[in-house]
Order: structure tokens, then sequence, then C-alpha cells
């Protein structure tokens, strides 16, 4: 057994990589840089933990945000790798402890943020110690196209610079366009990178997009559908943060909240609710995002749509990280669009960019807007639709969404579609420019709105002629013909124009016909392969073990096992230690310090069977 193995084996309990882990991990041996982009799930942190284990001297891994580096140094502990971090969170008695024990070779990982990376402290004891590898975590915050821009992310170039020497460079991200891949390797001044991109499909994830008439009470049934298994709520707003927590609240369910108002020490002491399965739900704005890297939640729920598909993502992303099925569900409403085209036009600026750079990233924004809006109202797959858009070949129908398990009918609506093109180019010829689609349906529905007579658009022949048509399910046809693209909709002003391929249909006699899904109630499916596991048997005794051993430690409960681990220790039901270490994410100093517990109490299970 090579090195990188007997490592992976040993601290982190698996016996096989991932793919691209392997080639990444042997990059970085043999002092070659290193591009990683993989999905938040996909294992980044093993590509740089692993070979820190294996390089003589310290790995400094850069990492944004303090609850993230803190949950990456307590798991590595619990799998007895000496590691620590520096922070704001430290007290300076704190910081001059570890770096006393850096100096003195007691640790072969340090986390720290990229703030801190150039300050006179720091670097006078970085620069006494042999530095074999910098890791930089969530890449993508280096690059302005990025979606979460960090300037201080800058300051590692200088960082590399004012070492004795350059060490191997390690970038590592879950999403990334390829503008913002160019940026990584040319900012960081990347040497002949090995780059591997894995892919962004996350097959224990389904997704689903839901219309519901009341969003309250939708949440409620999923929330309290999903019973004792932890989530996140994602909303657009803290208003919106602070109406949905209260209202889970006075239904009986534990929930927390989160968002950048509320005050530093109320915001850690509900992320460590959440982290230690204080509490169940987590409803937070986008600001609970990178940081959370808690291994057993369940689901994720967008209340509001977000912004971009990078950030839907990439919040989605948070569940399901030990490789269990989870559920990425997003409540949608037209009220979504309108919000995130407000948050979008008054976001803050970045002062650092010029005027054509701040306009490139306006459109840049309405771009990823548009997409998203897209993603809501698509009829095909969900999952195909997610990596059309980063770019990934895909089969048809994942099998595995709310789109591809609804049941559907097609209907022919050749007769409305061509009213509503009609009406649409009737509009432009009138008036010498397009409407958007708010105004085009009032037409069609013949609405006594004053801008319609104001207009003379009730003078049109089109006036009325989806007058008993409700108004949903017209906006409903016109997204469906913008996506079967006859129509397109300006991306800046939002008026609505005709396609080359609206004649087809308005002159050369093509039908439309409109597939229509039936929304079954939403229900997690099972991953093929997965071990089944009874909640109510010994998955759940050894669960409730888990949480007496972490409380015991006070650290939270998946840092001791996953979810996923205690899955495969129920399925297997080992007698043995050596029956243990074949349970996946059994390592050999877990099962050291936990193994014997964990065994009387698959030995206690069997004896009352």
């Amino acid at each position: 057994m090579d090195g990188k193995h007997q490592v992976l084996q040993e601290y982190f309990g698996y016996d096989t990589f991932r793919p691209g882990q392997g080639e990444l991990i042997d990059a970085l041996l043999s002092g070659r840089d290193a591009f990683g982009v993989m999905p938040t799930g996909g294992g980044k942190s093993l590509c740089y933990q692993v070979p820190a284990l294996l390089l003589p001297g310290v790995t400094v891994v850069v990492s944004p945000l303090i609850s993230l580096m803190q949950d990456q140094v307590t798991a590595l502990k619990k799998a007895g790798v000496a590691a620590a971090y520096l922070n704001s969170a430290l007290t300076q008695a704190q910081i001059d402890q570890v770096c006393r024990r850096l100096l003195a070779g007691e640790y072969r990982l340090l986390y720290v943020a990229p703030e801190r990376l150039l300050a006179d402290r720091f670097l006078a004891v970085v620069q006494r110690l042999d530095i074999a590898m910098v890791a930089v975590d969530e890449a993508h915050c280096i690059s302005q196209w990025g979606q979460d821009f960090r300037p201080s992310y800058l300051r590692i170039v200088e960082f590399l610079g004012r070492l004795p020497r350059r060490p191997v460079v390690a970038a590592f991200t879950a999403t990334a366009t390829a503008q913002v891949r160019e940026d990584v390797r040319r900012i960081l001044a990347l040497r002949d990178p090995l780059e591997i991109v894995t892919g962004f499909d996350r097959p224990n994830l389904r997704f689903e997009v839901l219309h519901p008439k009341n969003k309250a009470d939708a949440l409620l049934a999923l929330v309290r559908d999903r019973g004792s298994r932890c989530g996140v709520v994602y909303c657009s707003t803290r208003k919106e943060v602070e109406n949905v927590c209260r209202m889970l609240q006075e239904h009986g369910m534990s929930a927390a909240r989160y968002h950048a108002g509320l005050p530093e020490e109320e915001r850690r002491a509900a992320q460590e609710d959440f982290l230690y399965d204080r509490k169940t739900v987590m409803v937070a704005t986008n600001a609970f995002g990178m940081g959370i890297d808690k291994s057993n939640v369940g689901y994720v729920i967008h209340y509001n749509m977000p912004q971009s598909l990078e950030a839907y993502y990439q919040e989605a992303g948070r569940a399901g990280r030990d490789g269990s099925d989870a559920d990425c569900i997003l409540l949608f409403s037209q009220g979504d669009v309108r919000t995130a085209r407000f948050l979008l036009e008054h976001g803050e600026d970045n002062e650092a960019l010029s005027d054509q750079e701040r306009q490139q990233v306006e459109e840049q924004g309405r771009r990823r807007l548009n997409a998203m809006v897209g993603y809501c109202k698509t009829h095909r797959c969900l999952r195909g639709y997610i990596l059309d858009y980063f770019g990934q070949e895909h089969e048809e129908e994942c099998g595995n969404c709310g789109n591809c398990s609804a049941a559907t009918v097609e209907r022919d609506v050749t007769v409305q579609a061509r009213m509503v093109l009609s009406c649409v180019q009737r509009i432009r010829n009138h008036l010498g420019y397009p409407l958007g689609a708010a105004m085009v349906i009032r037409v069609l529905r013949g609405s006594g709105d004053k801008r319609v007579k104001e207009l003379g658009l009730d003078s049109l022949t089109t006036y009325g002629l989806l007058r008993d048509t409700p108004r949903a399910q017209v906006h409903e046809l016109m997204d469906y013909l913008e996506e079967q693209g006859c129509l397109h909709t300006d991306p800046v002003y939002g008026g609505v124009t005709l396609t080359q391929r609206a004649g087809d249909v308005l002159f050369r006699g093509e039908p439309v016909g409109m597939v229509l899904r039936t929304r079954p109630t939403f229900q997690s499916a099972k991953k093929a392969g997965q071990p089944e596991v009874e909640e109510d048997g010994l998955f759940s005794s050894l669960k409730a073990l888990r949480l007496r051993v972490a409380r015991e430690e006070g650290v939270p409960a998946y840092l001791i096992f996953s979810n996923a681990t205690l899955a495969d220790m129920a399925a297997r039901a080992p007698v043995t230690m050596d029956g243990l270490l074949q349970v996946s994410g059994v390592g050999g100093y877990k099962a050291q310090r936990y193994g014997r517990e964990f065994l009387e109490e698959i030995a206690r299970y069997r004896e009352e069977e």
C-alpha cells in the first residue's frame, strides 16, 4: 500500500479515492502546483490534507471564514491529525501558544484567514518555518467575476513572495466558470498546474422546484415531513429570515436564525445550536454559506430564489455532504424575480472596478439572474439544466429530480401560442419598441389597466383574446415559448420579442405541444446501492450513542461519525475491531478511540432483537 492510501485509510477511514483526488495528490507530492474544481462535498479537503501528512514541514491553508476553518481543524483533531488555526476568534494568549507550538514542529496543518497573511507578527513566525505547501480553499474568491469575490485573496501572491522559498501551491473550488478558473491560474501565478475538473454533478442530491400558492404552508409541510433531519432554509432578506423563523417556532419546530444584521454573539450561538444538533432547522440569508461544513444536513430549502445558479448550487450543496441522499427544494413565485432584480440593482459596488468593468459585472449579473429564472421555470431535467450551465455533459434525463419524476401530459396549444406571438409582434409594430411579459399578458387578457389604454393597446386585434385564461397559465405559456426558442426577453430592459423560430409557428403551420407536468408531493428518492437503514433500528441506536459521545466531548455529532458512516455501520453490524475498520469512514485513530463503545452498542442491540 502506497503512502497516500495508507494515510487515507488510517486517518480518514476510506479505502479508495474519489475521481481526481489521487491525481491531484500525486501532483502535489511531486512538487507540482495543482488546481481542483470539484462539487461541494466532492472531497476537496482530502486533496491537500493527505499530502500535508506526507510532505515534510507545515501546510498553510487559506480559508475565508472562521467557522469553516474551526470545523476543519476540529474534524482533523478527531481523526488524529495535529492541526491549528489562527483567526480573530482567538485571544492574543491563544495565538501566541499556537505560534510557539508551530515553531516547535507540533502542527502539520495551519488554517489562516487571507487578511492575516501579511501581518508582521504572522510573517515573522512563518518565515522561520519550513512551509511545504500553501492550499487556497474557495479559490474562486480571488476573482472579481466570482460569486464571492474577496479582495483579501489578492494578498496571497504577495505572501508567497515573502516566504524564504516558494512552496507548492494548491487551489480548490466547487464552482468556477472558465473566466474564474483563468483568473485563479493567473492571479495565483500557478506554475504548470495539474488542473482537474471532476464535474459538478452531485448524484445524491434530488432537486425540485415547487410553485406553491402559499409558500408558508408549503414550507411547514416540507419541514414537518422531514422530522428530525437537519435542514437549512435560505431566505433572500433579513426580514424574511425573521418572519420564517418565527413561523416555524410558532408551529413547534426547532429553528434558529442567522443573518448579518444580528450581533456576532447571537450568530455564533445560532450556528453552534445548529452544528451541535440543538436546533434542527437553520433559517438564514446567504451570509450562512461557505462557512457551513455540517455533513448531516438532510435538506436545503430555498424560500426565495437566489440571484444566480452559482449561488443556488453552492447553497444547495450544503446538503448531503457525507454522501447520503438529500433534498434540494426551491419554492418559486414571480415575486422572487422582482426581489432578485432589486437586490441586484441595489447591491454594493466594487470600488476597485473601472466603469467598464462595473458595467460588465452588471451585465453578467443580469445574465446569471436570467439563467436562474430559467431554472425555476424549465420543464426539462433540473439536474441537466444545472450541468448545462456549468458546461458538463449528462444524460438527457436524470430520473431523480422533480421534473423527471413527475407525470407528464402533452397538450396542443398551437392556437394559444399563435395568439401570444401575434400579440408580441403587434405591440412592437404599434409602439415601435417591445414591452415586457406582464404588459403582453394584460393585453391578451383584456385588462382595463390605465397604461394599456394610454398606449392604445386596447385597440389591437389581439386585445382580450385570452380573456378567459388565468393569468398564471398565460405566463406559463410565454415561459414555455421562450424555452422553446420562439420568444426572447432582453436581459437588460425586459422587452419580449419574436425569434426566427416564431415564424415557423405563425406562418408555416408548425404545431406547439406543451408538456405539462403534474408535480407530486415531494419525497426523497433513495440512491441506488445505498444500504437500507431503519431509522428506528440499529441506526437510531448508533445515532443516540454518537450524540451522547459528542456531548461528552463538546463537539458536533457528525465529527464523531457521519450519518453515512453510521448507515454503513448499521448495515454491516460488525462484532470485531477488524470488522469495524471495514466500515467506510472509520479510520485507525477513531476505531481506537470510539470502537469499543460502538461495538458494545451493536452487540447490545443484537441481543435485544
